[in-house]
């Protein structure tokens, strides 16, 4: 790695903003492309993250402080991103469906997925069927999280909307919260499942593709 990641590196690991954005600041200073600091600073300490997260080292609160700073680097970094034109990995729509105003398991899974440098649209809670449906439109992938087994169904009704309106096959679906089951998944139509913010990474990559 080069040296001048280390600090951005570090920094997301301990979850220190300012060292985080210092850090990309000097590393754009002394040269380095936006997407090298991207790519080998940030999304290789976020993968380092969910790693340690699936070994039982990181819970969910280190998780998040992490990934806040990370966002913190990274909205310096965009800037320089778009004006290199570089590409992200893929637009993911995200929202917590109708009924459901859990938002920390929707924000955790959006982090995460653009430390891996996914495009993220955040949809909010409480998301009507309707509105992930116009969102398909410009998202490679929908993502519906729901905590509660009430508005479980809710998931079933968005892609029950985007299937009548034609969209169903140009979106990939994944599906993530505390009762959601991987027979849920076969049971609804969703293209994927993810039990938590880590293994969100690799199942979005995994149906994209990346």
């Amino acid at each position: 790695m080069d040296p001048n990641l280390n600090p951005i590196y570090d920094g997301i690991l301990n979850g220190q903003t300012k060292e985080v954005e210092a850090g990309t600041q000097a590393a754009l200073q002394h040269g380095l492309a936006a997407k090298k600091i991207l790519d080998e600073g940030m999304v290789v300490a976020m993968a380092e993250v969910g790693r340690l997260f699936e070994a039982g080292e990181f819970y969910v609160p280190e998780m998040l402080i992490a990934a806040r700073a990370m966002q913190a680097g990274l909205a310096i970094l965009k800037p320089s991103l778009k004006e290199a034109d570089v590409p992200t990995a893929g637009r993911v729509a995200i929202g917590t469906v109708k009924g459901d105003l859990h938002d920390i398991g929707k924000n955790l899974v959006s982090m995460m997925l653009e430390g891996a440098g996914f495009e993220i649209v955040d949809l909010g809670t409480d998301v009507d069927p309707q509105k992930f449906v116009d969102a398909a439109d410009r998202a490679d992938m929908i993502a519906l999280s729901a905590l509660l087994t009430t508005t479980m169904p809710n998931m079933k009704a968005t892609i029950d909307a985007l299937q009548q309106a034609g969209k169903r096959d140009k979106v990939k679906v994944v599906i993530g919260g505390a009762p959601v089951t991987e027979a849920y998944v076969r049971q609804i139509g969703a293209d994927g499942f993810a039990q938590d913010a880590s293994r969100a990474v690799a199942v979005t990559k995994a149906l994209l593709g990346k």
